[in-house]
């Protein structure tokens, strides 16, 4: 089965991090590391340290909205960061 849809979250070279959704990872790596992506392009080394694919688009994207709630950061913290 292929899962074309991939929410992702990144540490950035200052602490932060940021959560993205793509239909392609690979590519969406490349962009953030030649500093092609607005967010991350002043953050540079990026990491990435969460991924997740899924086959439903709806799923992935409501997800990544999920990822970037309130509450959602502390499921981050909690579940996917280990600080």
């Amino acid at each position: 089965m292929e899962l074309p849809y991939a929410v992702y979250i990144l540490k950035c070279a200052n602490g932060k991090y940021y959560t993205g959704y793509t239909t392609n990872i690979t590519n969406r790596l490349v962009a953030h590391r030649k500093g092609e992506v607005c967010y991350t392009k002043d953050k540079l080394p990026v990491e990435l340290v969460y991924l997740s694919l899924f086959a439903n688009k709806q799923k992935a994207y409501a997800f990544e909205r999920y990822l970037k709630s309130g509450s959602g950061i502390a499921f981050r913290n909690k579940r996917f960061l280990w600080l």
